[in-house]
């Protein structure tokens, strides 16, 4: 229950933030960067098209499809987040916070990123061009960020015959800091370090490493080509920020210890995407 209250603030959360975006940084300036909302404003501003009704409508047909595509769970949040945008860009008052249009476009772009992945962390959406990328997900395998630029392309192409070159290269863009930003989010915020370490203090290391760092070890039976001499070499892996500590660590006991470290992206199991004894 914890856990879908923690959701479902989450999704509300992202919906506003798109709702933000939409009526403070890029519908004042007719941006249409995509998705439902990018049609809504291209409506709004040919037809007069309320913004909200036009996502309601569209949405009601998307949750439909979210059930077929992606199941019971994706289609509950879907379901969350269709119906409550309409209601946030209603609720959110149109108007213009920054006058100059490419600030206006950056602030957007990357409220809209922030917003979009909240949701694909969370197995949700708010319905329109969102939900394909999340069925070529679960199908192909292709990142959200290439499936929402791909999604997006078509509204893109109305926003070059209803507003010209200038709005439409402005909504491309839009998409690309979009993608730029959530492909950061999805990647660049989770990256650990995994780190090698050779030396003839392994023992000492590994028990400060474990006491101090409190992170688990891992040690690796290897021959050194030269000497023929068995050592064991250390494995760990954690967040960037305890990098610094464990430098120290392995310098105050063997300053001539080999390291190799790199920079990953993912990193699944104990400690990083669950702890141990939790349920």
């Amino acid at each position: 229950m914890l856990e879908r209250i923690k959701k479902t603030a989450l999704i509300i959360v992202a919906v506003f933030g798109i709702a933000v975006s939409v009526n403070w940084f890029l519908g004042p300036h007719a941006i249409a960067a995509g998705g439902i909302t990018g049609l809504a404003i291209i409506l709004d501003y040919m037809l007069g098209f309320d913004r909200s009704i036009t996502v309601l409508v569209a949405n009601v047909i998307i949750v439909v499809a979210a059930l077929v595509f992606l199941g019971k769970e994706v289609f509950i949040n879907t379901v969350l987040g269709a119906l409550l945008l309409p209601v946030a860009i209603w609720l959110v008052p149109e108007t213009t916070v920054v006058d100059d249009v490419m600030l206006s476009v950056l602030t957007g772009s990357i409220l809209v990123a922030i917003s979009a992945s909240i949701l694909y962390a969370n197995h949700a959406s708010t319905g329109g061009t969102t939900l394909p990328p999340l069925i070529l997900k679960k199908y192909f395998g292709i990142s959200p960020s290439i499936g929402l630029l791909i999604s997006d392309g078509i509204v893109i192409m109305l926003s070059l015959i209803s507003f010209g070159v200038d709005a439409f290269l402005y909504a491309v863009f839009s998409i690309v800091v979009t993608v730029i930003a959530m492909g950061y989010i999805e990647s660049g915020l989770r990256k650990r370090k995994m780190v090698y370490i050779i030396s003839d203090k392994s023992e000492t290391i590994t028990g400060e490493i474990q006491t101090k760092l409190d992170r688990g070890v891992t040690l690796i039976p290897v021959i050194g080509a030269y000497e023929r001499k068995k050592k064991d070499m250390i494995m760990v892996t954690m967040d960037s920020k305890n990098y610094r500590d464990l430098l120290d660590i392995v310098k105050e006991n063997d300053k001539n210890a080999f390291m190799i470290t790199e920079n990953v992206s993912e990193v699944h199991g104990e400690g990083f995407t669950y702890n141990s004894g939790s349920v």
